[in-house]
């Protein structure tokens, strides 16, 4: 891990930069979120709306639409950071360390390297020990997770559902399967450890530090397909310190009753009286949430057994 004064190698030629911030406080700076959740936003208005309904801090990323899907405006972000008192993060693609150094010139308090934009390096993620903001990185298991740790991600994010359609298996297949190979882990004998981080691919030291603290080493969130106060709440239980919520939240006929509602389910998510009533009267606002019927994926039931 990096340490103040490391030694960095860029371009042949060996620097120490001591702005950069050690791991350890970019893990403390993501701390600051546990508990809470995170909205995608795609407008100022979204933004706002957001902000008086509790969320803990804002991902910005540009509109849906077709073509490649790249880093927000940075004129975007600059409005948002001074309409806002909350933490900003942005998107970057995968590997484009290019537009991460763009997101962390004009201010960002957080980067996120999403898979969720198209790819722009199909074999290397950004080495994030070279930044100063925190990275967010996604995974869909436990030896993902631990690699992007090892590149310097301070907060990962259990990926679930892409598309966009508002189904959460994906999300709690992933989750479940981050939190059970720690719970093995975790029982293992200490000399059985190398040959799980060989199975894995994650670094063995990481891997130990996650049997010994018996969680990821990093704040942990779940995003994909959290439309609803039950689907926060579930991913709260299951373990998740958070919640990402998809700007999908706002095409509603009241997004801020929707929001503010998922913010009262992860602060309260072992509470079902409270989330009974958080749950209430969203069927409205739920308009445009709902899938379609051909959004809706077929399923053949087999009747031989």
């Amino acid at each position: 891990m990096e340490e103040d004064g490391a030694v960095t190698v860029y371009s042949g030629s060996a620097i120490t930069d001591t702005k950069k911030n050690t791991f350890s406080i970019k893990v403390g700076i993501a701390q600051m979120l546990r508990g809470g959740a995170i909205a995608e936003v795609t407008t100022v208005n979204q933004a706002k709306i957001a902000e008086s309904a509790g969320v803990c801090c804002l991902v910005v990323s540009e509109p849906k639409g077709p073509g490649i899907s790249r880093m927000p405006d940075p004129s975007l972000i600059k409005e948002i950071k001074q309409a806002v008192a909350l933490p900003v993060m942005a998107k970057a693609r995968v590997g484009h360390f290019v537009e991460a150094q763009i997101l962390e010139a004009i201010g960002v308090d957080y980067i996120d390297e999403s898979e969720t934009l198209a790819l722009a390096d199909e074999d290397h993620f950004v080495n994030k020990h070279n930044f100063r903001a925190p990275f967010v990185c996604g995974c869909r298991d436990l030896g993902e997770a631990l690699r992007r740790v090892r590149e310097g991600a301070a907060m990962v994010r259990t990926q679930g559902d892409l598309s966009g359609t508002g189904s959460i298996v994906d999300t709690v297949h992933n989750v479940r399967k981050v939190m059970g190979d720690i719970r093995i882990l975790s029982n293992m004998d200490d000399d059985e450890v190398f040959t799980f981080s060989k199975k894995i691919g994650a670094p063995y030291d990481i891997v130990a530090q996650t049997k010994q603290m018996g969680r990821l080493p990093v704040v942990h969130f779940a995003a994909g397909g959290i439309v609803t106060p039950a689907d926060a709440a579930l991913m709260m239980q299951l373990g998740c310190d958070g919640v990402f919520v998809g700007s999908d939240i706002f095409n509603c006929s009241d997004p801020y009753k929707k929001v503010r509602a998922i913010v009262q389910a992860v602060r309260n998510y072992n509470d079902p009286h409270i989330l009974a009533a958080a749950s209430s009267g969203l069927e409205e606002a739920m308009d445009g949430l709902n899938l379609n019927e051909n959004r809706v994926e077929r399923f053949v039931r087999d009747e031989t057994y």
